[in-house]
């Protein structure tokens, strides 16, 4: 199986209307770490959605919110990283395991960055803006919705829904556990979420333009030979 004939992982249908998401979400998560930068408090769109300043579920909620919180913890996610590149092999589609990897590491290296950059801070000092749970959880929901789009091959229109439902569903539910168990502002979550919309269509164009130069380069040779190997056998 070469380059070519391993799938994209971001559906060509998909690409341009996942571009202009990817660009609002930027804007948004850009703009609302300029609004809270160095705050240490909620702002108006928080405490208009939830008080985060105070644990607001209890049992048997607050267990759903826990497992939730798991999920993103390093050895929770580790375990959905391992199943989600495990499951993508077992479907020969090695360019969503790359993207599985390369799109988790680089949601946490981004929101890890944006928290330092924001320096908007809960609870008398944690870093919250953006959220590294919200943003790895969508992300994975991300690549998944990606595979399923391009195997069942929806168009442009289904496919992009498909895509936007999964994230919306996945970052819903880790922000809620995490707006619950008070560890982040609704508006983290939020960061977290379009930070997700913009790392993975741009690392899943990334990978499939590098695969395909790639495969590119190795269609160059004949027969597994460099292309001159004729005439210099003939020499």
């Amino acid at each position: 199986m070469n380059g070519r004939s391993t799938p994209p992982v971001l559906p060509p249908p998909l690409r341009a209307g996942l571009a202009l998401v990817a660009a609002l979400a930027a804007l948004v998560a850009v703009v609302i770490g300029f609004m809270y930068a160095d705050h240490s408090r909620s702002g108006a769109v928080d405490t208009w959605i939830i008080d985060p300043t105070a644990d607001s579920v209890g049992p048997p909620w607050r267990r759903v919110a826990l497992a939730t919180d798991f999920l993103g913890e390093p050895a929770g996610a580790a375990l959905l990283v391992v199943a989600a590149v495990t499951g993508c092999l077992l479907l020969r589609h090695p360019r969503a395991a790359v993207l599985v990897v390369a799109g988790a590491f680089l949601a946490v290296a981004t929101t890890t960055l944006g928290k330092h950059l924001a320096g908007r801070t809960i609870h008398g000092g944690s870093l919250s803006y953006p959220s590294g749970h919200t943003a790895f959880l969508t992300t994975l929901a991300l690549v998944l919705a990606l595979v399923a789009s391009g195997r069942l091959g929806l168009g442009r229109t289904a496919g992009t829904l498909l895509v936007l439902a999964a994230a919306l569903v996945a970052g819903a539910a880790m922000g809620w556990a995490q707006v619950s168990l008070s560890a982040h502002y609704p508006t983290d979550v939020l960061g977290g979420w379009c930070t997700a919309l913009v790392v993975v269509p741009a690392t899943a164009w990334l990978i499939d333009r590098t695969a395909d130069r790639l495969a590119d380069r190795t269609d160059g040779h004949t027969d597994g030979r460099p292309a001159d190997a004729g005439r210099q056998e003939q020499l």
